[in-house]
């Protein structure tokens, strides 16, 4: 399934916390066909299980797995109904494909008209194990895993900075169709305008990587940068991409080497 997400609110949000958010949380409801109930959709739970129907009734599902049918979303799905049939309190402990080849999908699970809004945590206390059975392995699993500084830009919409050894990211996941957004992208790289700052002096596009069927290009800041700074400058250059998007016609042959080389640096992780 090329875009697994695609139809669901928030999709670039769904990939971005799949692949390079570390630790984040956003509410989600299941339609009244299912229950009409709420679930904490995670990037990853204790033990890397897949899913946790908590003891206060609450359902966690973790999107940083694969059970491997080649469809996360009904892979998904599964997992959410058969983590609401469990008694509370208790976890599912490892990922299996869906049984029903067929099987509904999250789309169809999920009530689409709830807004998918992410919060990015520093800990894992989100959680919520405190005092249950399951809080041994929490504390395990917590202990263990390095975590590394991440944000939620509000500026513009699915964009998280980070910091990885010294140096600090944009990592942007884009709701554009993929050729659509890169022939833009290429357009402002042709200009030069497709850093941050003056020629990228604050900010360079170092490249992109596909995942569940969107592109999510990446920046390397200058490190130090204050975050009113950040948000500043990706805002500018949302605007640039916009202006970019809404231009009709095939690339100049500038740009049209711009893509070439935009394109050698991308890659697809799944």
């Amino acid at each position: 399934m090329l875009r697994p997400f695609e139809g669901l609110p928030g999709e670039p949000d769904w990939v971005a916390m799949r692949e390079v958010v570390p630790a984040a949380s956003a509410t989600a409801r299941t339609t009244k066909a299912h229950g009409a109930k709420d679930v904490m959709v995670v990037t990853l739970l204790p033990g890397a299980w897949p899913a946790i129907h908590r003891a206060d009734g609450v359902v966690l599902l973790a999107l940083q797995q694969n059970a491997g049918s080649g469809d996360a979303s009904r892979d998904l799905a599964d997992l959410l109904l058969r983590a609401m049939a469990l008694e509370p309190g208790t976890a599912i402990r490892s990922a299996t494909p869906p049984a029903d080849a067929d099987g509904p999908r999250l789309q169809d699970v999920l009530d689409l008209t709830v807004p998918f809004t992410v919060t990015v945590h520093d800990a894992f206390d989100f959680w919520g194990l405190e005092g249950s059975d399951l809080e041994a392995d929490a504390v395990a699993t917590a202990d263990a895993l390095d975590m590394v500084p991440t944000r939620r830009l509000t500026s513009v919409e699915h964009a998280y900075w980070t910091r990885m050894g010294g140096r600090e990211y944009i990592r942007w996941a884009q709701p554009h169709d993929e050729e659509a957004f890169m022939d833009a992208l290429a357009r402002l790289h042709a200009r030069r305008e497709s850093g941050l700052g003056d020629g990228g002096a604050q900010g360079r596009f170092i490249g992109a990587f596909r995942s569940c069927g969107l592109v999510v290009p990446v920046w390397e800041l200058e490190p130090g940068l204050a975050d009113d700074r950040i948000e500043e400058l990706m805002g500018a250059l949302a605007g640039r991409l916009d202006g970019a998007l809404a231009v009709d016609g095939p690339l100049d042959a500038n740009a049209r080497r711009a893509r070439a080389g935009l394109v050698a640096r991308q890659l697809t992780l799944r």
